[in-house]
């Protein structure tokens, strides 16, 4: 028994399977990575595999467990686990799911743990979702981008390649580990129109499911998603088209947004040189707010 996790029965047989990450706590723009694993986990109806030991990499002041109280009774404490779960897409494909809070602690520990586990059960390619905020028009398709220590796995990829340096989340982590023992493995990330990160965008939960599907095969129905993009769609036109500033903010973004595609410009150069754009997007996302019956609560209505 590996004292890093528990596991719930045997390990089981599978075919090539396919590891999905997706730990929340780090960048995850309107929620949009989460609600794409969920709706992963729940179309290949995942079962708990293993549990990784809490008092090794959760910090339970930071992440309390749920008291449930029922009459003065303590009832039970739902703790913050993270899971490795197990299932199959519609077509049998062989699914591994990395689920729930990023560690707080021991992160190479808590890799070499994953990567251990992975090369037991096969996996022979790991995908980390997630979503960052960016200066793009919810009139356009969300787009892409990829990460990989290897340059080979993201060589042939149709996404975006940023050249930054920012703070890395344990997902990078995770994908230098397992690259290292020989799983292909990338991190594929959706941006997400600045002025709506804090409400729930499914147009760009959808976009990951697809991108999940161009490089791994797993296939996972997207409809429910498209089909609520497609009324937040709407609600959001009528909105911006009652502010005059708000219009022509997105005019320009879809302007810089076309120009990038058109010319194979950097559109992240292009974008960050709008001149005032965080500051109508500030703007346009307090006006969206107060359009909501609950004062302060980011949304859209009939949208959670």
């Amino acid at each position: 028994m590996n004292p890093r996790y528990e596991l719930h029965g045997d390990i089981p047989v599978l075919d090539r399977p396919v590891l999905v990450v997706q730990l929340h706590g780090w960048i995850d723009a309107s929620g949009a990575a989460a609600a794409a694993m969920a709706a992963l986990d729940a179309a290949c109806e995942t079962k708990a595999l293993a549990t990784f030991d809490g008092d090794t990499f959760i910090d339970y002041r930071a992440r309390r467990p749920t008291m449930e109280l029922r009459e003065g009774v303590n009832t039970r404490l739902v703790w913050n686990d993270i899971q490795l779960k197990v299932g199959a897409d519609s077509k049998g494909h062989a699914v591994l799911t990395l689920v729930g809070p990023e560690p707080d602690s021991q992160w190479r520990a808590f890799a070499s743990a994953v990567t251990q586990l992975a090369l037991q059960l096969g996996v022979y390619q790991m995908v980390a979702l997630g979503s960052y905020p960016f200066a793009s028009p919810h009139t356009r398709p969300a787009r892409l981008s990829s990460s990989s220590p290897s340059a080979d796995v993201i060589a042939d990829l149709a996404y975006l390649k940023s050249s930054v340096d920012v703070p890395a989340g344990m997902s990078a982590v995770l994908e230098h580990a397992l690259t290292e023992a020989g799983v292909a493995s990338l991190g594929l990330w959706v941006q997400v129109p600045h002025y709506v990160s804090a409400m729930s965008y499914p147009a760009a939960s959808a976009a990951l499911l697809d991108g999940l599907q161009e490089v791994t095969g797993v296939t996972i129905d997207t409809s429910t998603l498209t089909s609520e993009a497609e009324i937040q769609h709407q609600r959001i036109n009528v909105l911006v088209g009652g502010n005059d500033e708000h219009e022509a903010m997105v005019r320009q973004l879809e302007s810089l947004y076309d120009q990038a595609e058109q010319q194979s410009l950097d559109l992240d150069r292009a974008m960050s040189e709008m001149p005032s754009g965080d500051e109508l997007a500030a703007e346009f996302e307090q006006f969206l707010r107060e359009q909501e019956p609950g004062a302060g609560e980011p949304g859209l209505p009939g949208l959670s």
